[in-house]
């Protein structure tokens, strides 16, 4: 059903006085004139995260070595204790679940266990606009395997902005024994139809494992009904885990007794663990493909965002996010047409994930313009601001505002006044 906006200041107060979840908001620490539109790359500190980590640094000055055995070793064992907060996300049982090292290890891991190239059987699958951290990922994986990049990496490529799910399966040829993609795609937030591409791959006797970083936290996915063969997700832009903050892998329990392809001595049992065999016994779940010891200050933030999740309840956050992201675009369709801007994502609510893509040929300048007047973008080659307006933290009233701002630098041509120099993180 069409959505119905309306101009002017009225409508967003409207909104906001309407907004079930508008009360999550003190919960997070908002700098005052400031509009943070940059949840897509690294979401705002709340309050719950902070009272989690100072709670780990006080476990740590009161119990020393002996923080690994109080509360029943929740803190040994924090990867379980967090993968009930977290499985519920995406679908899954907890124990399909870890909560481990960063994003781009947690794909060497699953490829390394999942990739048996054969003589027939022996490429990869990948697109051509992904983040490059899985292609460099799955490039180094290959040369290990003693195969030629060119030879073994098979890439769909897009068409324009978007890929094509038909090209895809196309693309899953006889030789293909593994598909790595992205649920969202950071640049366009195009959203891939995982059900029709994951049971083309199933029927092909193809390993399958998805990307969720641009989705965990803002698109409602299930996992289990997929039945997909792994996944993995970064924690630190919806989710708020904090910079950097650990990473997750879902592993399917189907695969629960394989060997992990990179194995540590936190995936083995925990009852035999501080034996320190020699030997390799495999802890069988998703915990099993650990490769060492937690990371307690990098996973104790999500202790506290986790919560919160599971108490707003992310169907209502996609619900939130969808209408939001759709009155943004009104806004830019309404208020900004004639100033060469464009929308670079999907419309259809199905097919967008949790942010806006502004286009503009001055996209570089006018995104350090807006952060010169208090807004927080980030900009992504060749001409994309990236605009997230967080469900929990983000409020109508600072959409209209946002805009308001951007149509008086283009009016103005004040961004023509800034260099052009680029700043290493943008």
């Amino acid at each position: 059903m069409e959505k119905q906006f309306q101009d002017g200041n009225n409508y967003p107060l409207f909104m906001d006085n309407n907004d079930s979840l508008g009360h999550f908001r003190q919960r997070f620490y908002l700098k005052k004139d400031s509009i943070y539109m940059c949840g897509n790359s690294l979401g705002l500190a709340t309050k719950d995260a902070e009272e989690s980590i100072l709670n780990v640094v006080d476990k740590w000055k009161e119990e020393a070595i002996k923080i690994w055995n109080v509360e029943e070793n929740k803190y040994h064992l924090y990867s379980i204790h967090l993968a009930k907060l977290m499985a519920e996300l995406v679908g899954v049982d907890d124990d399909e679940v870890a909560v481990t090292a960063c994003t781009t290890v947690n794909i060497h891991q699953a490829v390394s266990t999942f990739y048996k190239p054969t003589k027939d059987k022996y490429k990869i699958l990948v697109d051509d606009i992904n983040f490059p951290t899985d292609r460099y990922a799955i490039e180094s994986q290959v040369r290990l395997k003693g195969y030629e990049i060119k030879d073994a990496v098979k890439i769909v490529k897009c068409k324009g902005k978007f890929i094509d799910e038909d090209d895809v399966i196309e693309a899953m040829t006889p030789d293909v024994a593994l598909v790595l993609l992205p649920t969202v795609y950071y640049r366009s937030a195009q959203i891939l139809n995982m059900t029709k591409i994951s049971e083309a791959a199933k029927k092909r006797n193809i390993i399958i494992g998805w990307d969720l970083s641009h989705a965990i936290g803002a698109v409602d996915v299930n996992l289990k009904s997929l039945d997909i063969d792994f996944a993995v997700w970064c924690t630190y832009k919806y989710l708020n885990g904090g910079p950097g903050s650990t990473a997750s892998l879902y592993i399917n329990r189907k695969h629960f007794d394989q060997i992990p392809g990179l194995a540590g001595w936190h995936g083995n049992k925990a009852d035999t663990q501080f034996k320190l065999l020699q030997e390799f016994e495999h802890r069988r779940d998703a915990t099993g493909w650990q490769i060492g010891t937690p990371h307690l200050f990098s996973m104790a933030g999500l202790e506290g965002s986790l919560k919160l999740f599971k108490e707003a309840g992310l169907k209502n956050i996609r619900k939130k996010s969808l209408h939001i992201t759709a009155y943004l675009m009104f806004l830019v369709d309404t208020k900004l047409s004639g100033y060469g801007f464009t929308i670079g994502n999907p419309r259809d609510d199905e097919k967008r994930g949790g942010h806006v893509c502004l286009e503009h040929d001055e996209g570089y300048r006018i995104s350090l313009a807006l952060k010169a007047r208090g807004v927080v973008p980030d900009y992504r080659d060749p001409n994309v601001i990236r605009l997230t307006p967080a469900a929990l933290y983000t409020t109508y009233e600072e959409v209209y505002r946002m805009v308001e701002i951007l149509l008086d630098i283009v009016r103005s041509e004040s961004y023509k006044e800034i260099s052009d120099a680029r700043n290493m993180v943008v």
